[in-house]
């Protein structure tokens, strides 16, 4: 059995036309630091991820911000009581936030935010790992994805032998309990990317 301990947020550096997003953002981190589970994130002061990070520490809890060194003019990090982590590149940016974190979520974002949750996805249909994964529907932001994923399916570009499964919550304090529903059904072990070098 697996518990939460620490979860990756993936999420815009911009705020978004939807006042919504915002508000989701700062009500999770103020949900996380209360259940006393550590962000993982992009590592940025702005947009969401600035409202998501603020809001965890505001209200006690631990962040961890994970960025590229050539992002760092560009997103700003927080340096507010978050650890800090500083990579090379994409590639140890995603690598070290799998490798911290018990689960991810999708909140709101962009290109950067759908690659990433993406990957995650990926990898979980390829074997490489099993933890929990769950996209944030607020206000039916994510609907055309889920829509895609869904036509996908449907003409079969992803079988049901190579189904991936995740979770899907459209109310902000629905996701820590499904992904902790979730992890109870991993084993430890399960959490582990399969190779660890690789680069999907």
């Amino acid at each position: 059995m697996s518990k939460i301990n620490a979860l990756c947020v993936y999420c815009g550096s911009s705020p978004g036309t939807d006042a919504a997003f915002v508000a989701a953002a700062q009500s999770f981190g103020r949900i996380l630091a209360e259940n006393d589970v550590r962000l993982i994130y992009g590592g940025g002061s702005i947009g969401l991820m600035g409202a998501l990070a603020q809001a965890v520490l505001k209200h006690g809890g631990q962040a961890t911000g994970v960025i590229p060194e050539f992002l760092m003019r560009r997103e700003r990090p927080q340096h507010d009581r978050a650890e800090q982590v500083v990579v090379p590149d994409m590639h140890a940016r995603k690598r070290t936030m799998f490798e911290r974190a018990d689960g991810f979520v999708a909140l709101p974002g962009g290109l950067g935010t759908l690659e990433e949750v993406v990957e995650q996805l990926t990898w979980a249909q390829l074997g490489r790992h099993k933890k929990p994964i769950l996209i944030a529907n607020i206000n039916g932001y994510w609907d055309p994805l889920l829509a895609l994923i869904e036509h996908m399916r449907a003409v079969k570009f992803v079988p049901s032998a190579f189904d991936v499964e995740f979770l899907v919550a459209t109310r902000v304090e629905d996701i820590l309990p499904k992904l902790r529903t979730a992890a109870r059904q991993i084993a430890e072990p399960d959490k582990t990317m399969a190779v660890p070098a690789e680069r999907l």
